[in-house]
């Protein structure tokens, strides 16, 4: 079963630079996503980014992530 360790460690490692904080319950997780490579994209291509650093996993091992995604600007700015 694929643990909100195993989602943060595989994004972390394929998307340079970015920070998640990320919890589920082994088939729904719900994930924070703090990348600066997000800067001048729209959420569409940002969540596209996001998927294709997760690769096959999303269709195989990962059956619900919803996910919010910032740059670094807007994180602080909250």
């Amino acid at each position: 079963m694929v643990t909100p360790e195993d989602i943060k460690g595989w994004i972390e490692e394929n998307l340079e630079g970015s920070r998640v904080e990320i919890t589920g319950d082994g088939h729904h997780f719900e994930a924070e996503i703090i990348c600066d490579g997000f800067e001048g994209k729209n959420r569409i291509q940002q969540h596209q980014m996001v998927y294709g650093a997760l690769g096959d996993r999303m269709k195989a091992q990962i059956h619900a992530l919803s996910m919010r995604t910032l740059t670094s600007k807007e994180k602080n700015a909250q």
